[in-house]
């Protein structure tokens, strides 16, 4: 199961949907939230995570595009 419906009528994903969304292993979901990278809900001793966060967390993680630069050996113009 990787969604679960709240007495509030709100989706919530478990760790296995996270994981699956994500495209990584369990584990290192389970590390991004030991170390409180990522937005959870703990309901009891189990985890859940609300979609609409995740999506969030993901566009604050985007890293934007490097500038290109001057390849070996080559100076870099301004």
């Amino acid at each position: 199961m990787t969604r679960c419906e709240t007495a509030v009528g709100r989706n919530l994903m478990d760790i296995g949907g996270v994981a699956e969304r994500l495209g990584v292993q369990v584990r290192y979901v389970r590390r991004l939230v030991a170390e409180r990278r990522v937005p959870y809900i703990k309901l009891g001793h189990l985890l859940r995570f609300d979609p609409a966060q995740i999506d969030e967390w993901l566009e604050r993680s985007r890293v934007d595009e490097a500038l290109p630069t001057a390849g070996r050996g080559q100076r870099q113009t301004w």
